[in-house]
């Protein structure tokens, strides 16, 4: 087995991109695990202007400190009226006041927009870089748009004011109210980490 970490200590994150790779994992003999295995691994300024930039730092502080190959993401919520903001600064756009103020905020400054201009998707870059510092990044782009309340308790950040397009029947559930299998097989992360696999069977088959 190869083994390739993922640069994040949430073990929930590893288990979901373990799932998303199943196949090429089984096709390339890898053995996907987080930086809980390496306590000492220091923390990146993701100081990056680009969702790929800063998936690419973070891959890279990874591959640095453990000589695997190393994989990782950066994403966020980008609405049209906006020229894509909150974007790379989603998860500080209140000033680091956690998920609820962002969202608080977010439709704050939505609230005089009409339905037809609410138009947003979440974006994720996903990387590999190589311990002798080869690279790649793809990108997943979610379309929907922004609801005017929060509902269902599923997901965090965003997940309860985004309605996703295109969802069976016409129906206009947001994201929370997506069940966690429901959501891995159609989210942004899914679309940029299996947008990477030509990359991944190019640096990583036996």
């Amino acid at each position: 087995m190869t083994k390739v970490v993922l640069a994040t200590r949430n073990h929930h994150k590893v288990e979901e991109l373990r799932e998303i790779l199943s196949d090429v994992c089984a096709e390339l003999g890898l053995d996907i695990v987080g930086l809980d295995e390496y306590p000492e691994a220091p923390d990146v300024i993701e100081d990056g202007v680009t969702f790929e930039q800063n998936a690419i730092l973070k891959a890279a502080s990874a591959a640095r400190f453990t000589g695997l190959p190393a994989l990782a993401d950066d994403s966020g919520l980008a609405v049209d009226v906006l020229g894509g903001a909150p974007g790379i600064f989603s998860a500080r756009w209140s000033g680091g006041n956690g998920d609820r103020a962002n969202l608080e905020l977010l439709l704050a400054q939505l609230g005089d927009v009409r339905d037809e201009h609410r138009a947003a998707a979440f974006v994720c870059a996903a990387a590999l870089v190589m311990p002798d510092g080869r690279s790649a990044a793809e990108l997943g782009r979610y379309p929907g748009h922004v609801a005017r309340v929060p509902t269902g308790t599923n997901g965090f950040g965003y997940d309860p004011i985004f309605v996703p397009s295109d969802q069976p029947d016409g129906a206009e559930r947001t994201l929370a109210e997506f069940g966690a299998d429901e959501k891995n097989s159609v989210s942004h992360r899914a679309l940029a980490f299996r947008a990477l696999v030509p990359h991944l069977k190019e640096h990583l088959r036996p």
